[in-house]
């Protein structure tokens, strides 16, 4: 007989001989952890299911409603706009007041875009900067070269994220 056929009798013999008592018992025990363990899984699954639908409906609504803050930031300035409309048809109204009053509802205005992160770039004797500025002209300037002079357009961030550039004027040594 060789070796190869001695275990291959030896584990025929194995699953021939009736199962021992014990191992019956550790079986079903191992069946009920088992059946534990399933169950446990199921519920994470459906917690998992759950909670990724809940995150879904979030993301869709803070979409529907992410301006809702802004807009009511700047439904204060609409409002002032509409009063200085107001103000101007009436003949009594002086210039000054209406100049007052449209600075009143710029300082608004700015004060709701810094609220929410949006600020200017205003860039005078400033370092010109490609990735903030964009230069419209040069000038030659007494003083330091590559230095923004003049500033025809504001430019906008949007926290660290420019949204638009300054339009400026650079310097350009007078040599």
């Amino acid at each position: 007989m060789t070796e190869h056929s001695a275990q291959t009798e030896q584990a025929e013999g194995l699953f021939q001989s009736p199962p021992d008592e014990g191992l019956v018992v550790e079986d079903s025990a191992l069946a009920e952890k088992l059946a534990e363990r399933e169950q446990e899984i199921l519920r994470l699954h459906a917690e998992m299911d759950n909670l990724r639908k809940r995150v879904e409906r979030d993301i869709d609504s803070a979409r529907k409603f992410a301006l809702e803050r802004f807009v009511d930031g700047l439904l204060p300035v609409v409002d002032s706009l509409e009063m200085g409309i107001q103000a101007s048809e009436n003949p009594n109204t002086t210039l000054e007041t209406i100049r007052e009053g449209s600075q009143m509802t710029l300082n608004v205005f700015m004060q709701t875009l810094e609220k929410f992160g949006v600020t200017p770039v205003h860039p005078i004797g400033e370092r010109f900067n490609p990735e903030h500025h964009q230069a419209i002209s040069v000038q030659p300037h007494e003083g330091p070269s590559d230095h923004v002079v003049g500033v025809m357009q504001k430019g906008f961030l949007l926290k660290d994220r420019l949204v638009r550039p300054a339009l400026v004027v650079v310097s350009k040594s007078a040599e």
